[in-house]
């Protein structure tokens, strides 16, 4: 049901109260003016969330490049969590995935036709996509886990909420998971729902849209996961996830925020998971690949290993894996699936909002024709936007 995942710590609830007015001040600040956000005037699309971590902030930031890329140049920038270079990074063909952290490094795996880029000043970072010669062509930038970030004002404001962690249930850091208080979700132009049950009623969806209490201005989607077939990290052929049989062991190996949704969506198929779960983002070690070996050397067959693609960009190359682990070892790729027949919806939001935003648009390239034919004469922009054909 809802809500489920949610554990509330409550004897440290006055040290929640305590972080609240902090973050509180600080909100206020921007909402007067005392801090600044900035605009651009190029399209920009955060996507985030009001908790810390797991509620699918990567298949829903890589659902915006698949609709986008084949239309415009399209940029994700993000913080690069624990990465080991500082300041702006344009991630290349041989970029390493240290010097930009696991989620852009993944990024840019998979679609090598966009920039990824890592800093963690957003302004500085946008400055440095539109100003730089290698980059200036950016048509559209998404904003990896920016919601909090205020300093720049995006045009669409995409917030993200796990349906197994919705916010309405959630308490405050430390006690609870949120970042800040429940009235930040008012900054969302969309709000998404996402990881919901495949088998969610009517009733459900009308229950969240009226605990979620939001604005007229504020539109609600939800959304499920799909999983791919599960491919070989080293060697083998791709598997369906209905070929594991119910006598077959899974080794569950994460690093990251919330593992329970993978265990509840693997049990249909085998009830014998057994769970390495180690810290978000975590780095393996030498030692952590000795245990992996010997864990997995334990199990009685048959077993496969199970891992996320975030995971594997750290995994992937560690030296010590036992041949064993090498030959069993899948990854299982993950996207989302919009419910309620409400992708098209979703669709044109974004797309409307790129083509209106653009800084020469196919319609604004129209507007200004118009206008020299009237003798008003505009000065040709550089990073222009059209919307190619498919």
């Amino acid at each position: 049901m809802e809500g489920d995942f949610i554990r509330i710590d409550n004897r440290l609830l006055p040290l929640s109260w305590l972080y609240g007015i902090g973050v509180r001040i600080r909100n206020w600040m921007f909402d007067i003016g005392l801090k600044k956000s900035r605009s651009f005037d190029i399209p920009v699309i955060s996507v985030g969330n009001l908790t810390v971590g797991g509620s699918g902030k990567t298949p829903h930031v890589e659902y915006l490049v698949r609709l986008l890329k084949d239309k415009v140049k399209v940029a994700v920038l993000s913080r690069g969590y624990k990465r080991k270079s500082k300041g702006y990074v344009l991630a290349e063909k041989q970029t390493r995935m240290q010097e930009i952290g696991d989620e852009p490094y993944q990024m840019k795996n998979k679609f090598a036709d966009i920039y990824v880029a890592v800093d963690k000043d957003r302004c500085h970072g946008i400055e440095q996509l539109t100003g730089n010669k290698e980059t200036n062509d950016t048509d559209v930038i998404i904003l990896d886990d920016a919601f909090q970030h205020r300093h720049v004002k995006p045009g669409i404001n995409i917030l993200l909420v796990d349906y197994h962690r919705l916010i309405i249930y959630d308490r405050l850091l430390p006690a609870g998971r949120l970042r800040e208080p429940l009235s930040g979700k008012n900054r969302a132009d969309i709000v998404i729902v996402t990881k919901c049950p495949q088998d969610m009623k009517p009733m459900d969806f009308r229950v969240i849209m009226r605990a979620m209490n939001l604005y007229p201005y504020q539109k609600l989607f939800f959304t499920t996961l799909k999983y791919g077939r599960l491919i070989p990290a080293y060697c083998g052929e791709k598997r369906r996830l209905d070929s594991i049989g119910k006598n077959e062991n899974i080794l569950l190996l994460t690093g990251i925020a919330s593992p329970e949704h993978m265990v509840t969506d693997l049990k249909p198929y085998t009830e014998n998971i057994i769970q390495m779960n180690f810290p978000d983002h975590h780095q393996f070690t030498p030692k952590d690949i000795k245990m992996i070996n010997e864990k997995f050397a334990g199990m009685p067959s048959p077993k496969i290993i199970i891992t996320t693609e975030k995971d594997n960009t750290r995994l992937f190359g560690m030296e010590g894996l036992s041949e064993e682990v090498r030959h069993n070892i899948f990854i299982l790729p993950v996207e989302v699936s919009f419910m309620q027949e409400q992708e098209e919806m979703f669709n044109e939001k974004i797309i409307g909002y790129v083509r209106k935003n653009s800084r020469n648009s196919i319609l604004a390239k129209a507007k200004d024709d118009n206008k020299s034919k009237n003798g008003n004469h505009l000065r040709n922009r550089s990073g222009t936007i059209s919307f190619r054909n498919n």
